[in-house]
């Protein structure tokens, strides 16, 4: 599925017939939710939640980065294509009581 987003995202500046760069296109709040710096350069995009916390990063390398937030906005998740993420759970005041990472490392104690 990445693969299908990465080939149409290359397809952009084409398919809107772009010759100024760099090229962005922004959501209804005003975020960019893809760039590109030229017609065979470096391009990105964005996902952003409804509170505007950006969950999704993806560039023409292959890198993406993803994130959960909870209803306070705090990152409850981080994911990133090279494998690694971690998972943290807050108290009322927004204090992490919960980190565990894909490295083995935990700390605190997990909510039930």
């Amino acid at each position: 599925m990445k693969e299908t987003k990465a080939r149409i995202m290359k397809k952009l500046s084409t398919l809107f017939n772009v010759t100024e760069f760099p090229f962005n296109l922004y959501d209804k709040d005003g975020n960019v939710t893809y760039h590109e710096d030229s017609k065979d350069g470096f391009h990105y995009r964005f996902e952003y939640d409804s509170n505007g916390n950006e969950t999704y990063y993806e560039n023409s390398t292959g890198y993406w980065r993803r994130s959960e937030f909870d209803t306070n906005g705090n990152e409850t998740y981080y994911e990133v294509s090279k494998g690694y993420w971690y998972r943290k759970e807050y108290d009322s005041n927004g204090n992490i009581t919960y980190y565990e990472d894909s490295d083995g490392i935990v700390r605190g104690t997990k909510m039930q």
